[in-house]
């Protein structure tokens, strides 16, 4: 049944290891966080969508009938109602509020947290609610209720590849959407097989650090990256990179050869760091988040030098382990530290939050 309102909130995501590895068909170890981006939407009486980005203050509006491509936030709300319309789920007339507290272009996912946000609430207006997923959504029993997620992960992730133009993969979304407290979320980007990961910090502390060099998604390094590691697997005669042998890869020309290493060594430092979660070993971690930001400085080459400035940052202040986080090329940087040491003054913690979901309006 249709609603009058609805209020959505979708997390942003830290990816604690495994960059860049989802659109190779690899692995990815992310969290969803407790900080987000808030939809409030109001159905309207006429065919227009209105829009406010609080943080911004700025507005946008357009008439459901004349969906014009256009630039920055306004491209996702545009996207999202335009992508809704084309699976059928044509949502009405709408007022949206969009807040949160998630700051935008710091490697926390803000865009995959909008365009999920905005896709739960105009479902919600167009008759199509979205319960909250629990974690007893990933047995065995539950694959309709996955299914619908994976649906709107998909969804999100056209509206940033057609609409916005960055050629993400499905990382963001999935852990924005399939996130739950106290876990990370094994994702295999070959099969889009999920599995929760305990995530238990007790005293250990995970922060980020804002290197304050905004990164755009859109822009020309990310694509860029995509594009080397495509040309990689037509040289390489594979589907992914992540199904590549070791042995094929000094046949590759530079940098390819390095964007491609980086690859299968950040599978398998995912798959250490989910063994040093199950053992309880946090050093472990933290050396594997040291060795995930070497190959992404020197093989991907996605860091800066104030990236580097607020990795040092990370580690003078005592973090077991410290990296560029997200697409790269500026954002934030993640660092663990062990119970009693101080991260910089200005760092903000994260923990593991709930998904997506709708609150009560």
């Amino acid at each position: 049944m249709p609603a009058e309102r609805a209020v959505a909130f979708a997390p942003g995501r830290v990816n604690l290891i495994g960059e860049h590895t989802d659109y190779n068909g690899g692995l990815s170890l992310p969290f969803a966080i407790t900080q987000g981006v808030v939809v409030q939407a109001r159905a309207a009486a006429d065919d227009w969508i209105r829009a406010h980005a609080s943080d911004l203050h700025e507005d946008d509006a357009f008439a459901l009938r004349d969906i014009a491509p256009v630039d920055g936030w306004r491209a996702f709300v545009r996207g999202a109602v335009a992508e809704l319309g084309d699976a059928g789920y044509a949502p009405p007339g709408a007022s949206l509020l969009i807040g949160g507290d998630l700051p935008r272009g710091a490697g926390l996912s803000s865009s995959a947290a909008l365009e999920v946000a905005l896709c739960l609430a105009l479902l919600a207006l167009a008759g199509e609610r979205v319960e909250a997923l629990g974690a007893g959504a990933f047995a065995a029993g539950e694959r309709e209720r996955r299914e619908r997620r994976l649906e709107i992960a998909r969804l999100c992730a056209r509206v940033e590849n057609e609409w916005v133009g960055a050629q993400t993969g499905l990382l963001d979304q999935l852990a924005s959407l399939f996130g739950q407290r106290d876990s990370a979320l094994r994702i295999d980007f070959q099969t889009l097989d999920m599995e929760l990961v305990p995530l238990r910090l007790g005293d250990w502390r995970l922060v980020v650090l804002d290197s304050r060099e905004r990164h755009v998604h859109a822009g020309g390094g990310y694509n860029e990256r995509r594009a080397e590691c495509a040309r990689a697997c037509e040289l390489l005669g594979v589907r992914s990179l992540s199904e590549a042998l070791a042995d094929a890869l000094p046949e590759l020309p530079e940098p390819l050869l390095r964007r491609a290493r980086h690859v299968l060594g950040e599978n398998e430092r995912v798959k250490a760091a989910v063994q040093a979660l199950r053992d309880g070993e946090m050093p472990a971690l933290g050396s594997l988040l040291d060795a995930s930001h070497a190959s992404l400085r020197d093989d991907f080459q996605i860091s800066t030098p104030a990236v580097e400035a607020t990795v040092a940052r990370m580690r003078e202040s005592g973090a077991a382990g410290a990296r560029i986080m997200g697409g790269g090329f500026g954002g934030c940087v993640l660092g663990l530290f062990a119970p009693g040491a101080r991260p910089p003054r200005d760092a903000i913690e994260v923990r593991p939050g709930p998904g997506a979901h709708l609150r009560e309006s």
